[in-house]
């Protein structure tokens, strides 16, 4: 049984920063991507960025330059770093690992974890 837990949300003013961590507990077997989605009410949940078990990494434009994910190995742990916060990206932020087998996505997902940028 897979299970992520998130933490790092919050409220923050415009230009401020939240470091979101994502911790996966339990067991899987194959190529596996971990990451973070967003989602604001009335809208479709996007991508915001994911790495890989290689260490590859993807980032949305309109993050890019002030979000940064990174992560532990040894802790199958998961971060992002938000830095130059916007209004635009008060949202729902869900973790998620997508193992990939041959024939076989499967997603989990974490609970959320609100991030609110006000002032």
């Amino acid at each position: 049984q897979v299970q992520l837990v998130e933490s790092g949300g919050g409220l923050v003013q415009p230009g401020g920063s939240l470091r979101l961590s994502c911790a996966a507990s339990g067991s899987w077997f194959g190529a596996y991507v971990m990451g973070w989605y967003r989602q604001i009410p009335g809208k479709q949940r996007e991508l915001v960025a994911g790495i890989s078990n290689g260490g590859s990494s993807n980032i949305a434009e309109s993050v890019k330059g002030r979000f940064t994910i990174s992560r532990d190995n040894a802790k199958n742990t998961v971060y992002l770093q938000m830095n130059g916060l916007k209004p635009e990206d008060t949202a729902v932020y869900y973790c998620n690992l997508k193992v990939i087998r041959p024939g076989v996505t499967t997603d989990y997902w974490g609970q959320g974890t609100q991030v609110t940028v006000s002032s």
